[in-house]
């Protein structure tokens, strides 16, 4: 392979673990696996944890069918939107189904009846994300519809905090949670109950146990990537101890190496031109498998124990690197893109402050193709 992920298994186990000791016995928790497992492998992931989570947290039915395929037996939400011709697939599978518009609760309402199956419905209340969710005071015309059909479930309640990683000033998280419960409180006193309260994402989790609820939906830091460095700071000054280990290498080989004398360009556009007689080394991988274009002349990589510079643009399926200083360089020599090699590390976290994106950008690119490989 000119390219691989490597996904530690026992990593994904311990950060799993870590939640769980912090939430609680009482509380469930739902791994998240949208988008790839956050570029981890959707199929890989649900594996390693199936024999633990409570549940599962998916962005499309396609996730959802596919984990249910390979034998997933854990139940799944969707949190995502569901075409309303593919919504029959939802009921008929069982899953869960984050609902967010009228539309879509007036279609399972219908097929439930067609099918004479249960529809298993999670409100989801717009708090102060502007996204997906219901405005409070149109809850009841949702509530009159699920009431009106015994085969409609409100099996959750939920909402989206908008500013809870961003900031070490929660009182807009705060608010979010004050509108979600007065929201909870009316449903309940519509006589509605055994429904699931969730509203907590990683950073929730971590820092602010009032969002815990009946279950928590842990996102990028199951995966041992923080949320963001407010979290980390939150933490700190909550005397939060959690230890996330990332569980994400990502691999590729040397494909040529040569020798190129000072003032020679390199790679597309002539960008940069070596400032002395350097050596090259040429990798087989580009912005196709999502090693961000964003890279050319300022991204490293690991060769041999050493940071290796990005010489000009990073192209479609090739990478340019300077090895002049590595020690018995050759070809098809191991070339870390994120991990550790010896005592270097380089981190999703460090090709996102290259790019001014965030972690969560940074390993979702991963190209899904890739081959992911669970040690």
């Amino acid at each position: 392979m000119k390219t691989h992920i490597e996904i530690n298994s026992e990593n994904i186990l311990h950060n799993y673990d870590q939640f769980k000791n912090r939430i609680g016995d009482n509380v469930k928790l739902m791994p998240i696996l949208k988008s790839n497992a956050y570029g981890h492998g959707l199929i890989e992931v649900g594996k390693i944890l199936n024999g633990k989570a409570d549940w599962f947290g998916v962005d499309s039915i396609d996730e959802a069918v596919s984990l249910k395929k390979e034998g997933i037996n854990k139940p799944i939400l969707i949190l995502g939107y569901t075409l309303i011709d593919r919504l029959k697939e939802v009921v008929d599978n069982g899953f869960h189904q984050v609902v967010a518009n009228v539309e879509t609760l007036e279609n399972l309402d219908y097929i439930s009846k067609a099918e004479n199956k249960q529809s298993f419905i999670h409100l989801k209340i717009e708090t102060g994300t502007s996204r997906q969710g219901i405005m409070p005071n149109d809850i009841d015309k949702y509530l009159n519809i699920i009431l009106a059909n015994e085969k409609l479930k409100l099996a959750g309640v939920s909402t989206h905090y908008a500013n809870i990683e961003d900031t070490t000033d929660h009182s807009y998280a705060e608010m979010q949670l004050e509108k979600y419960v007065e929201t909870v409180r009316y449903i309940e006193n519509k006589g509605f109950s055994d429904f699931i309260r969730h509203t907590a994402c990683s950073a929730a989790a971590i820092i602010f146990p009032e969002t815990h609820f009946d279950l928590v939906r842990v996102g990028i830091s199951m995966y041992g990537l923080w949320s963001s460095d407010a979290t980390k700071v939150s933490a700190k000054q909550k005397d939060v101890t959690i230890d996330l280990k990332p569980a994400l290498t990502w691999k590729t080989k040397v494909a040529h190496i040569k020798k190129l004398p000072a003032g020679t360009c390199v790679s597309y556009g002539c960008t940069e031109k070596l400032p002395t007689d350097s050596k090259i080394a040429v990798l087989p991988i580009g912005y196709w498998d999502g090693f961000d274009r964003g890279l050319s002349s300022v991204g490293n990589v690991l060769i041999n124990g050493y940071r290796c510079k990005v010489i000009g643009r990073v192209c479609m399926n090739m990478t340019v690197v300077d090895v002049t200083h590595v020690e018995d360089i050759k070809l098809e020599d191991e070339v870390i893109l994120i991990g550790s090699q010896y005592d270097e590390t380089i981190t999703a976290d460090d090709l996102a402050s290259k790019l001014n994106t965030i972690n969560y950008e940074v390993v979702t690119r991963i190209n899904p193709l890739i081959k992911r490989i669970i040690i």
